[in-house]
């Protein structure tokens, strides 16, 4: 709470750079981009931190295998390319995995068609992953018996890549990366206003914890706000060549199905992919695709049925899941970028997600457009190139911008991890060593937690009951993370949230305390607010 409060008094105070309104996956690359080149940069968003859209994928970096349907081979190109640098820069982070698909009779291509696509895919993706194998009904009961092959023509397996931890937790670390390179970025702080006078812009923003308002001034404004995109737009009197319209992707989380760790992928009753993602001890199931015209949603019976139909019908499982099964939802909107004016229609299925860029030289103001995960690191760049020919000057630098710390650095977190025998602490049931969570959770910055526990052993317990966050971990958040309310650190800074039943998460051992430390004295009404939030 005190890097906030410092954050938002030095906002009121100086005249920026760049303003950046929004602080999903696009605004977190724009601004670790451009704080890491010398830009000064402020950063703020109305909720919290990856807090909408970017907390809500399906986990996955992958490079666009549906497209090739739609013959969109230069973006699966693109995309690939991304995919395989992403994997590249975030080795602990950004994992190859086995997507294990199934093709049903009925579907409207044959299995060894369909696998030659997945040949075609690996091309595009340059051979950085395991090559695709044709799988026959048969092969695929021996390799997945989860699965149901009752009505199975054959399948295949290829590669991409899924986030080890969560969406959020991947965008938090470039929000963590931006601050370290002198940023300000402050969550709960929306935009009211805008004016662009004397070649400036100046901002009416309010702190939502607080009310207070107070001004943002800045020579450069970008519109990162995802899905609200549109909505800054008309604040700001901006008319631009793209706007949005949403999709509603759905997906629930319930115990583990199958120990494999592949994905395993359909073809879903409305055509499009379905996916069973392995998520720790649990699995994550979905996803939909619902048009909607507001940014805004929920989910509703009809969506639960429908992932639940479908799971039931495509897999051999114990007994059917129903309601009772599911631990946790996620709900969002995928804002879709398409040319013209407001309003209009899509094929929601077959729409891409790649992302397009309108500016204003004029007013020396920014809008991105669509998005995903895969590609953010191409956002960034092009972001950064965007502020430059404003006439900004950028700091050459010997390093990227993005990726994890240096691997002398690397060897010396483990190297101490290995002095202090960090992982001979490791919970008896943890699915990998403290010592490499710790790493990918932290980077460099993971130093501190090994300084905490060599001091005191007792830090590397386990707080909260079935979630792996150490005492350490929660203080680090504490100070370094800027969580403003409870669900901050529970559903978006980790994913315990998502991966404990909210009654035993709050009827559990050690939540109360770790109020304690994130919050001080406001611990208990921080933890009201959270149990009022969660009905």
């Amino acid at each position: 709470m005190v890097l906030r409060k410092q954050n938002i008094a030095q906002m009121k105070n100086e005249t920026f750079d760049v303003a950046i309104i929004g602080a999903g996956i696009n605004g977190a690359v724009a601004a670790a981009a451009l704080s890491a080149k010398g830009v000064k940069v402020a950063l703020i968003d109305k909720g919290d931190f990856a807090g909408f859209t970017s907390s809500n994928s399906s986990n996955l970096a992958w490079g666009g295998i549906k497209y090739l349907e739609s013959h969109e081979y230069r973006l699966v190109s693109k995309l690939c390319k991304s995919r395989n640098l992403l994997m590249e820069s975030y080795p602990s982070t950004v994992k190859e995995i086995r997507f294990l698909t199934c093709i049903q009779k009925g579907f409207r291509f044959p299995p060894f068609f369909v696998y030659l696509g997945t040949l075609i895919y690996w091309l595009f993706g340059r051979f950085y992953t395991q090559r695709p194998h044709y799988l026959t009904p048969n092969k695929i009961s021996a390799i997945e018996p989860v699965i149901n092959t009752s009505n199975a023509r054959g399948g295949f397996e290829y590669s991409d890549a899924y986030l080890f931890d969560n969406d959020s937790r991947f965008v938090f670390n470039f929000i963590r990366s931006s601050l370290d390179n002198g940023c300000i970025a402050v969550n709960y702080v929306s935009s009211q206003a805008a004016d662009f006078t004397d070649n400036q812009w100046h901002i009416t923003a309010q702190d939502e914890m607080s009310g207070e308002i107070f001004p943002i001034k800045a020579k450069v404004l970008i519109n990162a706000a995802g899905p609200f995109v549109d909505q800054y737009n008309e604040t700001t009197e901006q008319s631009t060549d793209h706007h949005h319209v949403f999709s509603k992707g759905v997906h629930l989380i319930v115990d583990q199905i199958s120990a494999s760790q592949k994905v395993l992928a359909f073809f879903a009753s409305d055509g499009r992919l379905f996916f069973v993602i392995p998520m720790g001890q649990k699995t994550c199931i979905g996803t939909t695709d619902t048009q909607v015209d507001s940014p805004l949603s929920e989910v509703t019976d009809g969506d639960r049925d429908f992932i639940l139909d479908n799971v039931n019908q495509l897999l051999n499982l114990p007994k059917p899941l129903t309601k009772a099964d599911i631990i946790a939802e996620r709900c969002g909107v995928r804002p879709l970028a398409i040319e013209g004016g407001s309003g209009g229609t899509a094929d929601w299925v077959k729409l891409s997600r790649k992302h397009a860029i309108d500016v204003n030289k004029a007013q020396k103001y920014v809008s991105i457009f669509g998005g995903k995960l895969t590609d953010c690191i191409n956002v960034g760049n092009e972001v950064a190139e965007i502020v430059e020919k404003f006439g900004m000057t950028l700091q050459p630098s010997g390093m990227a911008w993005y990726g994890e710390s240096t691997n002398r650095t690397k060897q010396q977190f483990f190297e101490q991890a290995r002095a202090i025998k960090l992982d001979t602490l490791t919970w008896e049931n943890s699915a990998e060593p403290l010592s490499e969570r710790f790493w990918r959770r932290y980077g460099a910055n993971a130093m501190e937690l090994l300084a905490a526990i060599k001091l005191d052993e007792s830090q590397a317990e386990l707080l909260i009951e079935c979630a792996e966050y150490t005492r350490c971990e929660i203080e680090y958040a504490a100070e370094y993370e800027m969580i403003t309310k409870l669900e901050d650190f529970l559903r978006r800074r980790s994913k315990i949230s998502l991966v404990v039943r909210q009654t035993d998460l709050l009827n559990g051992k050690g939540l109360k305390e770790a109020c304690e430390i994130l919050f001080g004295s406001e611990a208990e009404e921080k933890l009201q607010e959270y149990v009022n939030s969660v009905g």
